[in-house]
């Protein structure tokens, strides 16, 4: 893991947008929509990536936010652990797109998660949050 400037009340700033940004009623509805989406296959995951999905409003929604969010760190904008410990939902989301990642960037975009990505690799809380998410989805997963 590289070493990065401490966070700072700009960082602070930074998540504190970020969270009030999340509480938008329409972006609460797509989070709530695919906080229940557990794809076991990638043929889940890439249906949901289709624009006739009745959820793809809700997928393009939530994962272009943190997206966007875990670019602020991998640009240097944004302490990678601040940023890791204040969204862990967007650590969760990419837990659950993991096992198809490199499916799923061949087939759809090559871009696809490539901030979670980074966050997860260059961060010691991004990558204690993924570890424990990814345990919790394989959980999920067998419990359904």
């Amino acid at each position: 893991m590289t070493k990065h400037k401490a966070p700072d009340h700009h960082d602070a700033d930074l998540v504190l947008k970020l969270y009030d940004l999340r509480r938008e009623t329409l972006m609460r509805q797509s989070r709530d929509t695919i906080a229940k989406f557990f794809p076991r296959t990638f043929d889940d995951l890439l249906a949901l990536t289709k624009p006739d999905h009745p959820s793809n409003a809700a997928w393009r929604q939530v994962s272009s936010y943190f997206e966007m969010a875990f670019s602020f760190a991998r640009h240097g904008i944004a302490n990678p652990d601040f940023l890791a410990e204040n969204n862990g939902e967007g650590i969760y989301l990419f837990a659950k797109v993991a096992p198809h990642l490199e499916r799923l960037r061949k087939e759809v975009s090559p871009a696809m998660f490539v901030n979670s990505e980074w966050v997860v690799n260059n961060s010691e809380m991004g990558k204690q949050r993924f570890d424990m998410f990814s345990q919790r989805v394989k959980t999920m997963l067998a419990a359904k």
